[in-house]
């Protein structure tokens, strides 16, 4: 456990102490919970405080994961994701709903949907949405298919909360996809 997380009146402290009350109080339904969560970590993200200097730091290689906090019983997690521009994720989706918040920068992340093609699969867009900081979004599967990337011109850090155990998993990721991206109107 973060020693930041050890300090019970820390804003992390704070963070996971109201991510914990919306998954009871959203019980089983992962919709539900997950949009309780989004809630929750809202306010999380106008303060400063949340994460040390070293949970700020980025990797010039790739974007850097740091896992802040695995719930006892693995019911949730809570990671920080730190990005330089243009860094992305590979095309992927999750084993577990997830919120994702925007605590500084902006993420760009674009929804696909999966098309059995009689050529080929293939993935096809079907949103791009610009999470600016403080913006907080839910993504549940099936269908969230997607992938991230810093789209500001600065460091980018945000917060995403996992309905599974990172720490005993290592990612949230379910599977990656390795199939040409076409547009709809290619599709037809």
């Amino acid at each position: 456990m973060s020693e930041h997380l050890k300090t019970p009146s820390s804003p992390l402290a704070h963070l996971v102490a109201d991510i914990r009350a919306a998954v009871r109080a959203g019980g089983a339904d992962e919709e539900h919970s997950g949009r309780r969560v989004a809630a929750a970590v809202a306010p999380h993200l106008r303060g400063e405080g949340l994460l040390t200097p070293e949970q700020l730091e980025p990797d010039p290689r790739s974007y850097k994961q740091r896992i802040l906090h695995v719930e006892p019983g693995g019911i949730f997690s809570v990671v920080a994701l730190v990005w330089l521009p243009g860094q992305r994720t590979a095309i992927h989706d999750h084993v577990s709903w997830c919120v994702t918040g925007t605590y500084v920068g902006a993420e760009e992340e674009i929804r696909y949907r999966f098309v059995e093609d009689q050529e080929k699969p293939c993935l096809v867009p079907v949103a791009v949405t610009t999470n600016k900081a403080e913006a907080v979004d839910f993504i549940a599967p099936p269908g969230d298919i997607h992938e991230v990337r810093n789209s500001a011109g600065c460091t980018t850090v945000s917060i995403h909360v996992y309905g599974a155990d990172v720490g005993r998993l290592g990612s949230s990721i379910r599977r990656t996809y390795d199939l040409p991206v076409r547009s709809a109107e290619e599709v037809i």
